[in-house]
Order: structure tokens, then C-alpha cells, then sequence
């Protein structure tokens, strides 16, 4: 195990890692012993009761968080014709067709965070499928970058949509915020990730689906969760 620094034990003893905090509290724990000198990112770390490897029990999807993440995405759409220009006029940072597919194949180019693609680009796109899918940047219809209505889609996360996916070991990590946003515009954040997550329950989850919560800055300890219990 990675040896760890004075800050971080330090802020280990400001808590009880046994116990477990309401959110808000959490939330104020977190802030307290994020003492990095940068504005840390806040992540939640949702242990979900449900068995990934069943295509059934996948937990995926999007939401707009109210005060978004405090990271400024940048976004590549791939369209032609009119909906290039709709990209551009929305915000886009990068906009063009086959020429950006060309342009990631061959110079490795990954300068954006998040790709929207019209459907009839869809067939190109999915040649790439093997250098873009690991890297999570692959346009899927179920998180809203495959649209031909790519103004709404750039809006969208230009004002802090994030995608939510649980991972192979059922845990789903998202950001909710920065540490300048304070307690109560992290607090808004974090109600409206976990409404999500505990709307898209499975009906195939049995038992406990919301396991476990964490909430912790990018450099600071984690602290535990009263979990919400879904319906």
C-alpha cells in the first residue's frame, strides 16, 4: 500500500472513518480536509447491489447537475452540412466529419472531453470503436451524444450533464463539484446524482441496491454515507 503523506493522516484524525455521516455533514468533512493548494474535485462513490456482468442489471445514464462539475468540457461533434454549423452556433469547440476521425487515427488526437455524433456519422465512428470506446469517448444513444439534435446536446453538457455507469466491481464514481463550490451547491449536486442512480434501479437488483456511500476530495480521505434507500 502507497505510503501516505502528514496532510492526509492528518486529516484521518479530524473524523471518525468508522462511522457513518448524513451528506451534508459529509460533504462539510470532505471540505475541511481537502488541503491541497488547488480547488480539488469532490467525487461520490456509490457501491451499487448489482451484478454488472448481466447486461440487466447495467445502471447507466446521464443528468444535468444544477451547478455543474467546475470543469469546463470540451466537445467535438461530428456532423455535416447544417448540423456543423447548429454545433458551432451551440458552443462546439471542434466540429467537422471524416477529417476528425482521420485527425484522432492518426495523430492520436484527444484534445475534448466528450464527442457528440449525428446518426449517419455513426457507421465511420464505429472504426474507431477500439481506440475510443476504452477512453469512454465512444457517442452512445443512451447518453445523448447520438442526435441529430446536437445544439440541445452541446447545451447540455456545456452546463454540467455528466454520464453515470456503474463499473465491473458495481461501483458508480462521479464527480459532483469543486471545493469552491461549498457545502450547499455540492449538497444540490450530490441529491440530484443520487435521485438519478436510484431511478435507474434494475428491475432485476435484489436486495440492498444503494450499498455504500463515500464522498471524497481528490487528494483527501473518504467519508461514509448514510445510504439513501431506494424504493
Amino acid at each position: 500500500m502507497a505510503k501516505r503523506g502528514k496532510t492526509y493522516l492528518q486529516s484521518l484524525s479530524e473524523y471518525d472513518k468508522t462511522r457513518l455521516y448524513d451528506a451534508k455533514e459529509a460533504l462539510e468533512i470532505v471540505l475541511k480536509t481537502a488541503k491541497a493548494k488547488f480547488d480539488e474535485t469532490i467525487e461520490l462513490s456509490i457501491r451499487l447491489g448489482v451484478d454488472p456482468r448481466h447486461a440487466d442489471q447495467q445502471v447507466r445514464g446521464t443528468v444535468v447537475l444544477p451547478h455543474g462539475t467546475g470543469k469546463s468540457k470540451k466537445v467535438l461533434v461530428l456532423a455535416k452540412g447544417d448540423k456543423a454549423r447548429e454545433a458551432q452556433e451551440a458552443g462546439a469547440e471542434f466540429v467537422g466529419a471524416e477529417e476528425m476521425l482521420e485527425k484522432i487515427e492518426k495523430e492520436n488526437w484527444f484534445d475534448y472531453d466528450v464527442i457528440i455524433a449525428t446518426p449517419d456519422m455513426m457507421g465511420a465512428v464505429g472504426r474507431l470503436g477500439r481506440v475510443l470506446g476504452p477512453k469512454g469517448l465512444m457517442p452512445n444513444p443512451k447518453s445523448g451524444t447520438v442526435t441529430f439534435d446536437v445544439a440541445k446536446a452541446v447545451s447540455e453538457v456545456k452546463a454540467g450533464k455528466i454520464e453515470y455507469r456503474v463499473d465491473k466491481t458495481g461501483i458508480v464514481h462521479v464527480p459532483i463539484g469543486k471545493k469552491s463550490f461549498g457545502v450547499d451547491k455540492l449538497f444540490e449536486n450530490y441529491q440530484t446524482i443520487m435521485e438519478a442512480i436510484i431511478k435507474a434501479k434494475p428491475a432485476a437488483a435484489k436486495g440492498q441496491y444503494i450499498k455504500s456511500v463515500v464522498l471524497s476530495s481528490t487528494m483527501g480521505p473518504g467519508v461514509k454515507v448514510v445510504p439513501q434507500r431506494a424504493a
